[in-house]
């Protein structure tokens, strides 16, 4: 009996030995399986991004766009800048539509989109935000996708690429689970890597060269495994050439979307020859040409290749 009091000691030790073990456990997981909420650059801030919720091209976006004030109507009519000056830009803006086929890209900065004004507009296609990283989900993604579905559109997802908190493989799987999937329907698009300008901090997301290729490389890979398709690239062309020494390993495998607030698409990065789409404005809202003709996309909405 006169050891019984050694007992509780050697519960706690042991205790507080496990709980070391699993701290040092933790502090060596992968960043996957860890998240932490973004700490949003100044840059970013004044685009009006917020942690874990980037936008499509938010670098293009001018520090008065007013990106985070999301717009109070479905109808999208309204522009994010205010003032005769805006009023101007947006009207100068709007004047120039490219040749093709039109068509939008939204995230949860959209809300509820009146997706059947968009069609009587003349768009005819669509791209939804699912993903960021592994940790977040666009909330109106479900509604957003079959909204622009039941309204006539061809439409697709995109995922927002974080490649300094997870690896290609696990991102375009979290991706894929959570809206990203592909089907030979004639009215789902391949899936799109949204991969740019850094919002939480080094624009390369403190990659080197190479492995910002292996990134996407690992990236795209995984996605076709899951899906058969080949997923499409929105980048810009300097980030590219920044970022990944204007590689060319995926021009011949991944269509390219471009963005570039012009009005011409310009030069193109990485050995791509054709911009399969352009985002070519953000005003009033990301809008897009599809390079050819509307049965051309329904082709790439069905051909697996």
């Amino acid at each position: 009996m006169l050891s019984t009091p050694r007992a509780p000691r050697r519960v706690a030790a042991a205790l507080l030995t496990a709980a070391v073990a699993g701290l040092a456990a933790l502090s060596s997981l992968p960043a996957e399986a860890a998240p932490r909420t973004p700490v949003v650059t100044a840059e970013a801030r004044a685009a009006g991004v917020q942690p874990g919720n980037a936008t499509m091209g938010w670098r293009q976006q001018s520090p008065t766009a007013g990106r985070s004030a999301l717009p109070s109507g479905p109808s999208l009519s309204t522009s994010r800048t205010t003032g005769p000056a805006a009023a101007a830009a947006k009207a100068k803006k709007k004047a120039f539509v490219p040749k093709g086929v039109l068509g939008i890209d939204v995230s949860s900065w959209q809300r509820d989109v009146d997706w059947d004004a968009q069609v009587a507009s003349g768009k005819l296609f669509a791209y939804v935000k699912a993903t960021e990283g592994t940790g977040y989900k666009n909330p109106y993604f479900r509604s957003q996708y079959t909204g622009s579905y039941y309204a006539g559109m061809v439409r697709g997802a995109y995922h927002f690429a974080t490649p300094s908190s997870s690896s290609g493989t696990k991102q375009a799987q979290v991706f894929v689970k959570n809206g990203g999937a592909w089907s030979p329907d004639g009215r789902t698009l391949p899936g799109v890597l949204d991969i740019e300008y850094n919002p939480y901090g080094a624009t390369c997301y403190g990659l080197s060269k190479a492995k910002m290729v292996s990134w996407v490389k690992a990236f795209t890979t995984e996605y076709k495994r899951l899906t058969t398709r080949d997923a499409v690239i929105y980048t810009t062309t300097d980030w590219w050439t920044r970022c990944t020494g204007n590689s060319k390993a995926f021009s011949a495998t991944n269509p390219l979307w471009l963005a570039r607030y012009a009005t011409t698409p310009g030069t193109l990065p990485g050995g791509w020859t054709w911009a399969t789409f352009w985002q070519y404005t953000a005003t009033p809202i990301d809008q897009n040409r599809f390079s050819s003709s509307y049965a051309r996309l329904v082709v790439l909405a069905t051909d697996a290749g």
